[in-house]
């Protein structure tokens, strides 16, 4: 028998900003497939936090995604006040399975893949050049989350779908509200709607004077409707930002803490790209999924999980499993971290994981190199970690040099 509690909701306790809970790795040392309380009707469901096992239902099509009854892994009292099946909205094909999840997704993959992210590497790296520029002019401290890890990828992404820029603070602000764990449903589905309105707008004018951008190609194409167009707007528009921001300010704050690991970067570049990749899994901020959604009865790792039960893979807990990572609670980016799973695994694999990579790697490489004497400006137990937030990171980051 397991001496390990069944536990109410992901444990979010941290003993230092970079570690996940000790409780993750108690977890799954001693019942790597383990009982789990969803919120708000306490639902017995279950938690994964074994690497290969994540692998194994993030690949296995009888989870779903487009299935999920609206239940928190966390104990928010305002995050579902009430547990029923909703329709998924149209054009969000994170909340959908094969075959529609195939159909809207392919419509995007010949804009994401590799060769077109690497034409695009010239253009990220004018724009981390550019708030580089603007942060060096800025009096001191600066917080470095304002300044560069929150409108690099705001620009890149505006750029790319043909949002105007000075739209960001609208968008970032709705962006923030719907990922806190203390906004009430009915507020956060509203700042969805907002957006959603917003890119439906934004369509309209493109379809009339189309530009070279997404938004324009995605208008042309007869087979969307307004709504999935809104709909996948939203989703490029939310995730193409937020994610990418939340690692640039908490990579930014580990190798601050990791001084011989910033070191390593400015004297040998050539690491950045094992750099990110290690970054991705030793942070990993996805740290409240993914879900999924069991559509039949399944057996896994000797468990039998019943139609309709819900499960929830920890990122953090698999991305520091010593059975897939030595040490893997050391920063050491000279490792090959291939087969994290910071973007997922299987058919909702992150789509825009090579842009992502480009935007750290361009920016990490960026920043050590213009700031040699970069620091905090603050004790490290100052800085304000985002753990009320549905994606982990810090609020703010306060430098100098």
């Amino acid at each position: 028998m397991s001496t390990v509690d069944v536990p109410r909701g992901v444990p979010l306790d941290r003993p230092n900003p970079f570690d996940p809970s000790t409780s993750l790795a108690e977890i799954r040392a001693t019942r790597p497939v383990s009982r789990m309380i969803f919120f708000p009707d306490e639902h017995l469901g279950w938690f994964v936090t074994d690497h290969g096992l994540a692998r194994q239902v993030l690949a296995d099509t009888r989870f779903s995604s487009a299935s999920l009854t609206p239940r928190s892994p966390v104990d928010a009292p305002f995050l579902f006040n009430k547990v029923q099946k909703v329709p998924v909205d149209p054009g969000t094909f994170i909340r959908m399975d094969p075959p529609d999840h195939t159909r809207l997704r392919r419509k995007l993959t010949g804009v994401f893949t590799v060769r077109r992210m690497n034409e695009l590497e010239d253009r990220v790296s004018q724009i981390v050049d550019l708030h580089l520029d603007a942060m060096e002019s800025q009096p001191r401290p600066v917080d470095l989350v304002k300044h560069f890890a929150l409108p690099i990828p705001s620009m890149v992404i505006c750029e790319l779908l043909g949002v105007p820029y000075e739209e960001r603070e609208q968008f970032e602000a709705r962006t923030r509200h719907m990922f806190s764990l203390s906004t009430k449903p009915e507020d956060r589905l509203s700042h969805m709607k907002a957006i959603q309105g917003f890119i439906a707008a934004l369509a309209v004018g493109k379809r009339s004077d189309p530009a070279d951008d997404l938004l324009s190609d995605l208008t042309r194409d007869e087979d969307l409707t307004d709504d999935e167009l809104a709909g996948m707007g939203f989703l490029l528009l939310v995730a193409g930002h937020e994610t990418t921001a939340n690692m640039l300010g908490l990579g930014t704050f580990a190798l601050l803490e990791h001084p011989e690991q910033a070191a390593l970067l400015r004297s040998e570049p050539e690491l950045m790209p094992k750099a990110v990749e290690e970054l991705l899994r030793y942070l990993s901020v996805i740290h409240l999924g993914p879900r999924r959604e069991a559509i039949e009865d399944i057996e896994l790792a000797g468990h039998h999980i019943k139609k309709g039960e819900q499960v929830l893979i920890s990122v953090p807990a698999a991305n520091r499993d010593p059975a897939k990572f030595d040490d893997p609670d050391v920063l050491d980016v000279t490792r090959n971290a291939t087969g994290h799973l910071a973007f997922g695994h299987g058919v909702h694999q992150c789509l825009g994981q090579q842009l992502a990579r480009i935007e750290m790697r361009t920016a990490f490489d960026a920043l050590l190199r213009r700031f040699p004497t970069l620091r905090l400006a603050v004790p490290a137990e100052e800085v304000p970690l985002r753990t009320d937030m549905g994606i982990y990171g810090v609020h703010s980051l306060p430098v100098t040099w």
